[in-house]
């Protein structure tokens, strides 16, 4: 727990130096800010998070050895009062979405504004959700797509059954229906949603409930 008189402790974990000492440099700024780290891979955190106790990790998504998304996870599970904040060069809903479907309380842009670092940080701190400029822009139009045109029942049955891993012929042979009809269901269920892959139709199931359901 964070107390009035202590400064916001914060992990930066890039595997680009340059990035993860600039972001430090204009942390280093405020008093209120102590930066408890500079690391470069997902493993890295894992290792050590518990032992440099971070209030706020800013995380970039692309790493090796392990990413951010697989990070994320994990840190939360063993320190749940972690704030994860996620860098990335990507603007793209799917990015953004997943992000925040794996814990994250922010998704900043590396190409954003100083400042915005900070009001990031401050926001998550104080218990709400951070969105740059561009990611909440990114987001707005998937968040509202379903409203636009939502998926009819049977759609929903052969996602949950896309969802669970089956290939188009088993889930032909579980509804008794040809391979053609599924193909050009899934088609459809792809181009509703406005995702271009299978594993964006899962990361859907499982943000919406959908993996919930029994009956199909």
């Amino acid at each position: 727990m964070t107390t009035p008189n202590r400064a916001t402790r914060v992990l930066i974990v890039d595997d680009h130096p340059m990035v993860a000492e600039g972001i430090e440099a204009i942390l280093e700024t405020y008093d209120d800010i102590d930066v408890v780290g500079l690391l470069s891979n997902g493993q890295e955190v894992i290792d050590q998070v518990e032992k440099l106790s971070p209030d706020v990790v800013l995380l970039d998504i692309n790493m090796p050895q392990m990413g951010g998304l697989s990070a994320a996870e994990i840190v939360l599970e063993r320190r749940p009062e972690t704030r994860i904040l996620m860098l990335s060069m990507h603007d793209s809903s799917e990015y953004i979405s997943t992000a925040l479907s794996h814990g994250a309380r922010g998704y900043i842009l590396k190409d954003v504004p100083t400042d915005s670092i900070k009001m990031a940080i401050d926001a998550v701190m104080a218990g709400e959700v951070y969105l740059c400029t561009r990611a909440s822009a990114s987001i707005a139009p998937a968040q509202n797509r379903d409203d636009r045109e939502s998926l009819t029942s049977r759609e929903q049955t052969i996602l949950l059954q896309l969802a669970q891993g089956k290939s188009n012929k088993e889930v032909a042979l579980a509804l008794d229906i040809s391979v053609y009809t599924v193909e050009t269901h899934r088609k459809n269920i792809k181009r509703k949603l406005g995702i271009s892959s299978t594993a964006g139709l899962t990361r859907y199931a499982m943000e919406h409930g959908v993996l919930q359901g029994t009956s199909v």
